[in-house]
């Protein structure tokens, strides 16, 4: 296998046996980027030179037998959201400056360079994060590896596009509404949105505690190898969790058995959830049952998943005005028009009144999805009811994913097949607050017992 089709796990075993330099894995990575990113679109900026002075400094610490951190010498792409010292941090928009200083690490990059990560480069998404499709005035469209007519996903698909194409070995991504997840599920890989705080954000995401940084890899063990270095606390972020006693890699290898899972295939009249991802769900749904977790489905009040997504429209839409608020009339001509659209409508559409509700709606419903992790130990549903778009048609609506960034509750997202069409679908496991180990332990049962097959390019 091709060195930048390994996991981060078997570079690092690769690292510490000496058998393969980190100098040659950002080699192969980056002569990967120059073949196929001029197709896919991925990066909004990259840094070859930093990449491979970052790597010479690992390959000396890994000869000496002395690696920074868990992930020291593997490649990793940071999202055009994040702050990362020295690069430009730009949102996907013509309406951010480049030139300004750009001297701060956000607590993830901050935590990646402390372990020896080789940063790449930061990945392209939509302007401010606003839909699950990556396509942006400041870069164009990005594209799905799978298939270069078919969205990656979004926001953060040039993070999944890189990954899965081995234009990095695991991503750094944010998670809104699903812009982990799906993008996940839309490549072929495993996203996780973190319970909030569990991964430190500075500056705090203008979508609040609705969304979180999280981890997008190739495997369960990368991501819970990532979560490692960048699940720590961090004093910039006054919702920061304490550290975590442990790793979240412990359990991976407990299996399912025991479990109760409850599944979800219908969030409401106004999903159509398409054939082929039905299909793929519900034989994914049953090799859980296989592995032994007790399975059942759940009637979910309808009224919980319609009245989260109606909260979670007045809230996102209600931030997302006031993230433009203060951008100046002739700059808005340079933005995504369906962006300022759906900005300047919020305040048409919600006053403070219906914003205050909003929220105290969304309290109620956190406590009805907490109290039903008294009758299960997870949910299981598809990461989204759709096979990856069209470049060019509509964004789609995230409702299986938004309904959990509204109760903060953890989510990750596994591949669990291919359609007829050789495109990507994938599962989403919720958990309780606070159980990613869970999480990640039943993604890993489930990944080894029904193995993704990998990307069919070079």
């Amino acid at each position: 296998m091709k060195l930048i089709h390994l996991s981060a796990t078997e570079l690092v075993q690769l690292f510490a046996r000496k058998s393969v330099s980190p100098v040659e894995v950002c080699l192969a990575t980056l002569d990967k980027i120059e073949a196929i990113n001029p197709k896919l679109n991925a990066f909004q900026h990259l840094d070859a030179e930093t990449a491979l002075r970052s790597a010479r400094a690992s390959e000396v610490r890994w000869m000496k037998g002395a690696p920074q951190g868990p992930v020291d010498g593997v490649p990793c792409t940071i999202k055009d959201n994040l702050l990362a010292a020295g690069w430009p941090t730009r949102n996907g928009s013509l309406t951010v400056d480049a030139t300004v200083g750009w001297n701060e690490d956000c607590p993830s990059v901050a935590r990646l360079r402390e372990s020896g990560a080789v940063l790449i480069g930061i990945t392209t998404m939509p302007e401010f994060a606003w839909k699950v499709m990556t396509d942006a005035p400041l870069f164009g469209i990005t594209r799905n590896p799978w298939d270069f007519g078919r969205t990656p996903g979004g926001s953060s698909g040039g993070a999944a596009a890189a990954t899965a194409s081995g234009m990095c070995t695991m991503a750094i991504g944010t998670d809104g509404g699903g812009s982990i997840r799906v993008p996940a599920s839309r490549c072929g890989l495993v996203g996780l949105k973190p319970t909030h705080g569990c991964v430190s954000e500075y500056p705090h995401s203008p979508f609040g505690t609705i969304a979180s940084a999280g981890p997008i890899t190739r495997t369960v063990a990368d991501c819970a190898l990532l979560m490692d270095v960048i699940g720590q606390p961090d004093v910039r972020d006054w919702y920061a969790l304490p550290k975590r006693a442990g790793s979240y890699g412990d359990g991976l290898s407990a299996g399912v058995s025991g479990l109760r899972i409850g599944f979800i295939l219908n969030f409401g009249s106004r999903v159509e959830l398409d054939t082929e991802v039905d299909e793929l769900t519900r034989n994914a749904i049953a090799s859980l049952a296989d592995l032994g977790a007790i399975v059942e489905q759940m009637d979910l009040d309808p009224r919980i998943s319609e009245g989260a997504f109606s909260a979670y429209r007045v809230i996102r839409s209600v931030l997302q005005g006031e993230m433009i608020r203060n951008v100046p009339v002739a700059q808005k001509t340079r933005m995504d028009p369906m962006l300022v659209h759906s900005a300047e409508s919020s305040d048409e559409l919600f006053d403070l009144a219906a914003y205050l509700d909003a929220e105290q709606r969304r309290r109620e419903i956190g406590s009805k999805m907490s109290q039903l992790f008294g009758h299960y130990d997870l949910i299981v549903t598809p990461t989204i009811h759709s096979l990856p778009e069209r470049v060019d048609d509509a964004t789609p609506i995230p409702w299986f994913t938004s309904l959990f960034n509204m109760t903060r509750q953890p989510a990750i997202s596994i591949p669990c097949g291919l359609s007829r069409e050789g495109l990507p679908v994938g599962i989403q496991l919720v958990g309780a607050h606070y159980s990613e180990n869970l999480l990640l332990q039943a993604a890993a049962a489930f990944e080894a017992a029904r193995p993704f097959p990998a990307l069919p390019i070079d």
